[in-house]
């Protein structure tokens, strides 16, 4: 019988390929070098292709597209249930056809290569912001252990850390001021780090034609734009703004039985890095929505008078994703009254 699906887990050098017919049943499943893929993948030119969404699968979802081939990247959380046995390449590879032929299972659009820089810049800001943050922890732990406190706070320890290396009387000694000067030295090259990266970030949201639509929405600047675009791309592979907002984890959880429903928190499922974003655009609605008087502001206030900041504040994280998905799908400026 003819393949009409093939799984591949994807690896660094060794691919484990796997071709199943109409019916599910394997035909073969064999490991295959990086540079022979494409040549074993050419001999079943009608078999659909399908890969859990991991580093690389855009490199290769975009690289099968466009010599016309059907792309389906699936997330590993849908991939995993169909692992049967032990966990190893093979069973990992039939797993992948398992899922894919799965008609409920939601698959994922290859990124392209404008929305692949988008989220590098985003994810290599984010390890130097955590970098730094665990730096300056670092140093208030040091300086706790010689009895020195500063305010809570980036700014004080910044200031701060001058006078403490120059004074004399705080009991430190050379070597603990050498130290400690070292640490201030690769704060400031983090800082001339992030500050660029952040340049990089608002010049791609300035050019970036979606990005500057989804800017004229509230709560939402450079950072959270660009994010938007490298994250939904043209908002396609979602069927409406809710579908995108659960998978980002801004939806209330469930667990529901008996016929009675039980909402709790959200589930926060999908890109925790978008969801920030979201959720710290959002309080900046939240927090000058009583001197605004558009629609979103609007609907804030009354949110908030019915239950509290907190939780109005996710619900309009929410609001802001759907918001932005139907700009990214449809194509439109944001209408704010």
């Amino acid at each position: 019988m003819n393949v009409t699906l093939i799984g591949i887990d994807l690896a660094k050098n060794i691919f484990q390929i796997c071709g199943v017919n109409q019916a599910g049943k394997s035909i073969f499943n064999r490991a295959v070098k990086r540079k022979d893929l494409l040549k074993v993948l050419a001999d079943f030119p009608d078999a659909t292709i399908a890969m859990e969404a991991c580093s690389g699968s855009n490199y290769w979802g975009r690289s099968l597209e466009e010599i016309g081939r059907v792309v389906r990247l699936i997330p590993p959380n849908f991939v995993k249930p169909f692992v049967k046995g032990n966990k190893n390449d093979r069973n990992d590879a039939f797993a992948i056809t398992e899922a894919a032929r799965r008609p409920n299972v939601n698959f994922v659009k290859p990124r392209s290569v404008e929305q692949t820089d988008m989220m590098m810049l985003h994810k290599i800001r984010q390890r130097r912001v955590a970098a730094r943050t665990a730096l300056t922890n670092q140093l208030r732990g040091i300086l706790s252990e010689y009895g020195i406190i500063l305010r809570v706070g980036m700014s004080p320890l910044k200031l701060g850390l001058d006078g403490i290396i120059e004074d004399a009387e705080n009991g430190l000694s050379l070597s603990i001021r050498a130290l400690l000067s070292d640490l201030q030295r690769e704060w400031q090259t983090l800082d001339v780090c992030i500050t660029q990266l952040d340049k990089e970030i608002k010049q791609q949201a300035k050019y970036n034609p979606s990005a500057k639509r989804l800017m004229t929405l509230k709560g939402v600047a450079e950072k959270t734009a660009t994010a938007l675009v490298a994250f939904a791309g043209d908002g396609k592979a979602y069927k409406n703004g809710r579908h995108f907002s659960a998978n980002i984890g801004l939806v209330p959880k469930e667990h529901s039985s008996g016929g009675k429903q039980n909402l709790g928190g959200i589930t926060k499922r999908g890109n925790r890095y978008l969801r920030t974003l979201l959720v710290q655009g959002a309080w900046s609605v939240v927090r000058n929505a009583q001197y605004n008087n558009d629609r979103l502001s609007r609907w804030a206030i009354k949110l908030v008078e019915r239950r509290g900041k907190h939780k109005a504040a996710v619900a309009v994280a929410n609001k802001l994703a759907r918001i932005s998905w139907s700009m990214l799908y449809h194509q439109t400026e944001y209408q704010s009254v």
